[in-house]
């Protein structure tokens, strides 16, 4: 390994990232485009800019990536919000998913993929129903004019997706593809233990660290709070066999929730002098920091964010192989094109919703359409089909499978959206933001 090798992949993440961001805003397209190909081309044909062989180191670099993915994800969601939209976020996140899975695994009766087994069926769905984060923000944070009800039902949607996706895989499909049989009592049971107790675990965390950043006013010292309180989340909850992701975004959600909190009381002048126990507790006359430091802050994740999805591209650059991308090419386009109408006619379901019940806010028919598209593939899925035992006999179906999905996940759905926001006759103003070009 050349002695500089870390110096040369931070050299060539970061130059993707400012040529991409660069070029994204000339063509007009979403740079994620850009960012995948450029990844592919770099490791493909000038090898020596990515001098660290990523496979051989596969679990070090997710462990580093994951906690600065969805963090970033995490902070973009605001109580006020959270609070609007909690029962449509529950539906799309946890009741959407479990249901789309079930579906897929229901096409075991068509034998679509006849060498798996039943529990293959809901591992490979559990998969590829899991959708990416930074590749959604990287293509909606392009236009403008979505409407905010249905940007945060995204982003919700897609931090609580992949918890659900995950518990799914791996205390249900896992187990149950590698066995060959599954008790299916003991591991709802087991599924609902990690649920909940994640969960717990994460308000705890989310509540301790809160308390933590009352006691400094510095954004970057805040900002770092934030990283650590991801990191030391997800490790614990791995350690404890509980859902590290699940546990990383309870934790996050609920920090910034007390924070949004308080910021907001704060700004209406709700205060009281004299104050409840509960708001002692709490320490609510302390701010844990302020909503121009926020901002500073959701910038810096984001940022954190973006760089670790690039090294996630480069281990998904690693793995394509076209020749057995050519040869799954059926499996591929099945498996897209089911996950696709399973997706929409839950999108379906959940706007018929919206118009029947108070609870959950009505999104209307282009609603549906952006939340239907938004469901691009990416980190998670590799992570996910990676987990599957060497030994196991279909392990390349499964790659090969979940690779295809996630390439045409980001090309056909960011160029759905990218077409349907450009071309659109009820908006001919300005479709993209460019904050950065002054010229």
């Amino acid at each position: 390994m050349h002695h500089f090798a870390p110096e040369i992949l931070l050299i060539t993440i970061l130059s993707l990232v400012v040529l991409s961001d660069a070029l994204a805003a000339r063509l007009r397209i979403p740079s994620v485009f850009l960012l995948l190909l450029g990844s592919f081309a770099v490791y493909t044909w000038f090898r020596p800019a990515v001098p660290i062989d990523l496979r051989e180191h596969f679990d070090t670099v997710i462990l580093f990536c994951i906690p600065l993915i969805f963090m970033g994800d995490a902070l973009h969601l605001h109580f006020a919000d959270l609070r609007k939209h909690a029962w449509g976020i529950f539906y799309l996140a946890v009741v959407a998913v479990a249901l789309s899975i079930v579906a897929g695994a229901c096409l075991a009766a068509f034998d679509l993929f006849p060498q798996i087994t039943l529990g293959g069926y809901v591992a490979l769905f559990a998969i590829n129903m899991a959708t990416d984060a930074v590749s959604v923000q990287s293509v909606l944070s392009r236009f403008s004019g979505v409407d905010h009800d249905v940007k945060v039902l995204i982003e919700g949607e897609s931090l609580g997706n992949d918890a659900t996706a995950v518990i799914a895989f791996f205390f249900i499909g896992l187990p149950w593809m590698m066995q060959g049989q599954i008790d299916a009592g003991s591991a709802a049971l087991d599924a609902l233990r990690v649920f909940a107790f994640s969960t717990i675990g994460g308000l705890g965390l989310g509540y301790g660290f809160y308390l933590l950043m009352k006691l400094y006013s510095d954004k970057r010292g805040e900002l770092f709070t934030f990283v650590i309180e991801a990191y030391v989340a997800y490790l614990l909850g791995e350690h404890f066999h509980l859902s590290g992701i699940l546990t990383l975004i309870v934790a996050v959600v609920s920090t910034k929730a007390w924070i949004d909190r308080d910021i907001d009381a704060e700004e209406r002048q709700l205060e009281r002098k004299k104050r409840s126990f509960l708001q002692r507790m709490r320490l609510s006359g302390v701010l844990a920091t302020t909503r121009e430091r926020l901002e500073y802050i959701y910038e810096m994740a984001s940022e954190f964010g973006y760089i670790a999805a690039v090294v996630i591209f480069f281990v998904l650059a690693e793995m394509v192989d076209l020749s057995k991308l050519w040869e799954y090419r059926r499996e591929i386009l099945i498996m897209f094109g089911v996950t696709t109408l399973i997706r929409a006619l839950a999108m379906a379901k959940f706007a018929w919703f919206g118009q029947r019940f108070q609870a959950i806010k009505p999104v209307g028919t282009e609603g549906w359409f952006i939340l239907t598209f938004s469901g691009m593939k990416g980190a998670l899925s590799i992570i996910l089909v990676h987990m599957i035992p060497i030994d196991y006999p279909y392990r390349e179906l499964f790659e090969s499978v979940t690779l295809g999905v996630v390439i045409l996940s980001i090309f056909v759905y960011g160029t759905v959206l990218w077409a349907w926001f450009t071309f659109r006759p009820q908006k001919r103003t300005k479709i993209f933001d460019t904050p950065h070009n002054t010229h």
